[in-house]
C-alpha cells in the first residue's frame, strides 16, 4: 500500500505549510476540486517544490462528453501529475476516448475511475443507480479495466472484489480510510488500514485524521510503520 494524503485544507497555506511538515516522507498527496481552483497550477509546481518525490493525485473527477473529457484529460497530462481520475458514469466511449488521447503522452499519468463515491450510502446510491454499491463498483470496474484505465477509485470494502472480477494488478484508491478506527466525519463507508490491507487497497487515503492531528508528521509516520507491518 502506498499512503495518498488527501490535501483538502482551506487556504493554499495551509495545505504548503502541511505538506511542508511531511516533507520527509516520499508519499502521495491529493489535490482536490477545491484546491485546485482556486490555487491551480501553480500549486502543483510549490508542492514539488517542497519535496520533488511526493506524487501528485488530482482529483477532479471529469465528467463530460467523450470529447471534452479527452481535451481535459491531456490538458492535465501536460500539467506533470502522476494520477487523475474520471467517472466510471462517463461511460465506456469516455474511457476510450480519454486513453486514446493519452496512449502517446510522455510519461503518461495514471488514470482511474470513480465508482461509487464514499459518501453515499445503500439507499441513497440505488436511489440513483438502481442496484446495489457492490454490484455497480463491479460492474463499473470491469469497464473501466476493459478500456485500459489502469484502476478505479472505490470504498475499501469494493477492492478484493474488484480485484477478483479484474486483475490483481487492477490498481484500488480508497479514500475515508480512517487509520486508527477516527470519527467517519461526512464518509459513509470508512475502514481502518487493517482492513484496507485485507481488502488489497493500493492506495489508503488519509484527510482529516492527519491534518486535524496536533502532530501530522507524528500521524504519518505512524501510518507509514503500520502499514509497513501488514
Amino acid at each position: 500500500m502506498e499512503l495518498c494524503v488527501a490535501l483538502d485544507l482551506p487556504s493554499a497555506k495551509e495545505n504548503l505549510d502541511l505538506a511542508k511538515s511531511l516533507k520527509r516522507y516520499d508519499v502521495w498527496m491529493k489535490v482536490g476540486f477545491r484546491t485546485y481552483i482556486r490555487d491551480g497550477k501553480a500549486f502543483l509546481e510549490a508542492l514539488k517544490a517542497v519535496n520533488p518525490n511526493f506524487k501528485i493525485f488530482l482529483d477532479l473527477k471529469l465528467y463530460d462528453i467523450p470529447n471534452t473529457m479527452a481535451d481535459a484529460a491531456e490538458e492535465i497530462a501536460k500539467l506533470g501529475v502522476d494520477m487523475f481520475n474520471i467517472h466510471a458514469s462517463a461511460g465506456p466511449a469516455a474511457m476510450e476516448a480519454v486513453m486514446q488521447r493519452l496512449a502517446n503522452h510522455p510519461n503518461r499519468p495514471l488514470v482511474l475511475a470513480v465508482t461509487a463515491l464514499t459518501s453515499f450510502d445503500e439507499a441513497n446510491f440505488q436511489t440513483i443507480y438502481e442496484k446495489s454499491i457492490q454490484s455497480k463498483a463491479e460492474q463499473f470496474a470491469k469497464m473501466s479495466y476493459e478500456n485500459g484505465l489502469d484502476g478505479v477509485v472505490c470504498s475499501a470494502f469494493e477492492s478484493r472484489a474488484i480485484k477478483a472480477a479484474t486483475s490483481e494488478r487492477f490498481l484500488t484508491l480508497c479514500p475515508g480510510i480512517r487509520p486508527f478506527g477516527e470519527e467517519a466525519g461526512d464518509q459513509q463507508r470508512v475502514a481502518t488500514l487493517q482492513t484496507a490491507k485485507e481488502e488489497s487497497v493500493d492506495f489508503p487515503v488519509v484527510g482529516r485524521p492527519i491534518y486535524k492531528d496536533p502532530d501530522p508528521s507524528k500521524k504519518v509516520e505512524e501510518i507509514l510503520r503500520v502499514i509497513a507491518s501488514l
